[in-house]
């Protein structure tokens, strides 16, 4: 196991599975991973070899035997009857006879009802009554000669859930990791390899946890197809519910007014709506006006009675477009049905994730390793509803004045998830809460901006905040930074390129500004010159337009010689980098010249004959085009700066050497990340340009 996973099994043992066995035991079982993981829980949570295997087939055995198939429901109702009592795994769903004055129930995939329930079992579980819960039950059969008396009844009932947990324990086990470790370990617990993704890019991923976690939540989350939006709440937890199709009406999400009966708004802790997205989805516009007041005052109304519930909401759709395409054209909203793009439902959302940065899901994206057993994590999360930590920051840092109480709210809200999921202690360092505020502000700023070009009569917020220092630090978000020129217009009359305006007088000077306070945190391109000068510039993490090309052509025509010193030239990904880097040399010079490039580098412990065999490979392969490349292993194993200098007097100093690439799917020869730079998505570092004196 790898030192982290080992540390997990040391701190929470008996509460933790390996993230792989879900799959291995599930085979065509179309049932919740909280529920095949509450059974791996009782027989897998070890790191012992032949315990795993041995609980992997009882699981399996388990399944195999109880879970009801709805291919094989006859069969089962059949063994039922023969044997007058059995146990089956199925969803259960409760309804009131009120004829009969009867509660019964309804199994999902046996496809039996009028099973009677006892009112105690119902008062203990509520959420029967709404949705349906994963249950394991013993059913019994006993006919009857009065055909008007169901045969089948219920023997014992006992949802999938944890019964209690120690969150004292929780508290403790935690600050046993740094929080680099507590974010790996989430992710893996969600069913995510770490290692595929940056800081950002994790933080997206449990920004979706946060509905769970704090009540009366609004997050929306549009990007393309296949990046996972709605697993989390789909698999993750047996307290939220996921609505397929993204239509739903105002007796089932609210009240029912005919029969007085709460929907699910008062049982869940997180309703989401999946397939959000779609313009010509029919809308009930009632549905819409109920929304807006629920999600602004978490109330909504029942004929003259008034109602509270603490649902959060999520609201997960597909993009048509591109996000340039979608700033020049419309505005990141552009996918929803027109009656939900209206400014007043709009400005509700506390958080929007650009799904656009999410990679899409494969096969080593998700997780081998050990992660929290789902149930136990949703439990402790939703005991962390219970706490607010909106203040944390407030000693530390002052928002704008300029920032509105519905945006501080947002924010608030965003901010107070990602300490409870992160810091469930309360307790962070400076730099910590600062990261968190930012990211928190600019899922709000993207929610406002977008608002702006819906509907023209909002005006520019500008987001910041100070620190004690009293010096002011603006938010952006990236695509702001990408795509500058599409993102500061302003929707014309008819919203499409042509009648889109630049920024008004008062918007440029905000934007003025800011820029006067903070420099720019992102330049995504350094524009073609003839004569490159000196400077610096930061790339964020998850940016694209990033290339070798703009970063370092123009520094390096003319050179016939270039030294390159980065100790991490190793693995295959990061000898594909260094071609990447010779070729770009090899464009920016004449074919008859010559350039000579050396690289300093380490040579890898484990792997050292392969990463030689990879530089003889570069190393013939460059000849050929005029770069005499050769390399130098550093015996002392002591270098760590990474740079680039050349004859004609620049030095490049790089953050991260030439690894500035995250990971992509290089089995997919159709990738566009393959060939052209510009389609990956980058690790945040800065790089900076010297000229010699």
């Amino acid at each position: 196991m790898h030192a982290l996973d080992r540390k997990i099994n040391e701190h929470f043992a008996g509460l933790v599975v390996r993230k792989d066995l879900v799959k291995a035991v599930k085979g065509n079982a179309i049932v919740p991973s909280y529920v095949l993981e509450y059974l791996l829980g009782q027989y897998c949570a070890t790191d012992d070899e032949d315990s795993i295997q041995s609980g992997i087939n009882t699981v399996r055995e388990i399944l195999a035997k109880h879970y009801v198939h709805r291919n094989e429901a006859g069969l089962v109702r059949s063994t039922i009857r023969e044997r007058g009592r059995y146990k089956v795994i199925d969803k259960v769903e409760v309804a009131l006879n009120d004829k009969k004055d009867v509660y019964e129930a309804r199994f999902s995939n046996l496809g039996i009802k009028e099973v009677l329930v006892d009112a105690d079992t119902v008062k203990k579980h509520p959420k029967l009554l709404v949705g349906g819960v994963w249950c394991i039950t013993d059913l019994e059969y006993e006919p009857s000669e009065d055909k008007n008396v169901s045969p089948w009844i219920l023997g014992s009932l006992k949802p999938i859930q944890l019964s209690r947990f120690d969150f004292e324990g929780y508290l403790a086990a935690r600050k046993q990791f740094t929080v680099e470790e507590w974010i790996d370990l989430l992710l893996q617990s969600i069913g995510l390899n770490p290692e595929m993704f940056g800081l950002r890019g994790k933080l997206l991923q449990l920004i979706r946890l946060i509905p769970f976690c704090e009540r009366n939540y609004n997050l929306i989350e549009l990007g393309p197809k296949g990046t996972g939006k709605s697993h989390v709440y789909s698999e993750f937890s047996p307290h939220g519910m996921l609505l397929s199709g993204g239509e739903v009406t105002v007796a089932k999400l609210f009240v029912n007014n005919a029969t007085g009966n709460i929907g699910l708004v008062g049982y869940w802790d997180c309703v989401a709506f999946d397939e959000f997205a779609g313009k010509q989805k029919r809308v009930d516009k009632a549905l819409v006006d109920i929304l807006k007041n629920y999600m602004a005052n978490k109330t909504f109304s029942r004929g003259i009675e008034t109602l509270g519930a603490e649902a959060s909401m999520a609201f997960v759709g597909n993009t048509d477009h591109t996000v340039p395409y979608m700033l020049k054209h419309s505005h990141l909203f552009d996918p929803l049905p027109e009656k939900f793009c209206d400014s007043a439902f709009l400005d509700r959302l506390h958080f929007y994730i650009p799904g656009w940065e999410v990679e899409t899901l494969r096969g080593d994206m998700f997780s081998d390793g050990y992660g929290f057993v789902v149930d136990y994590l949703a439990e402790i999360l939703r005991h962390l509803r219970n706490s607010d930590y909106s203040d944390r920051y407030q000693a530390l840092f002052r928002l704008s004045d300029d920032i509105s109480v519905r945006d501080r709210d947002g924010i608030h809200k965003t901010f107070s998830g990602l300490m409870k999921i992160l810091f469930p202690d309360g307790q962070a360092s400076d730099e910590e809460t600062e990261l968190l505020l930012r990211f928190a502000i600019e899922g709000r700023k993207r929610v406002k901006d977008q608002m702006m070009r819906v509907d023209t009569t909002f005006v520019p917020v500008h987001f910041a905040y100070s620190g004690a220092d009293g010096v002011e630090k603006t938010v952006e978000t990236l695509e702001e930074g990408e795509y500058p020129d599409f993102y500061h217009r302003r929707r014309g009359p008819k919203g499409d390129g042509a009648d889109a305006q630049p920024a008004g007088p008062g918007e440029k000077a905000s934007a003025s500004a800011a820029a006067s306070s903070t420099p720019p945190a992102v330049q995504p391109e350094l524009p073609p010159v003839a004569k490159p000068q000196p400077g610096s510039i930061e790339i964020r993490e998850n940016q694209t337009g990033i290339s070798y090309e703009r970063l370092f052509g123009p520094y390096l025509k003319g050179a016939t010689r270039v030294d390159l010193v980065d100790p991490y030239i190793r693995m295959f990904h990061q000898a594909r980098n260094l071609m990447e880097f010779i070729e770009v040399i090899i464009r920016q010079k004449a074919p008859e010249d010559e350039v000579v490039v050396r690289l300093q580098t380490i040579q890898d412990e484990e792997r050292g004959e392969q990463q030689t065999e990879l530089l003889q490979s570069i190393q013939a392969n460059a000849a050929r085009a005029g770069v005499d490349f050769d390399w130098q292993y550093d015996e002392t194993r002591t270098i760590h700066d990474r740079k680039i200098e050349t004859d004609t007097g620049w030095k490049i100093v790089l953050g991260r050497g030439l690894d500035i690439f995250q990971a992509f799917d290089n089995r997919d020869a159709f990738n566009l990340g393959h060939r052209l730079q510009e389609h990956r998505r980058c690790k945040a570092c800065e790089i900076y340009f010297h000229s010699a004196p």
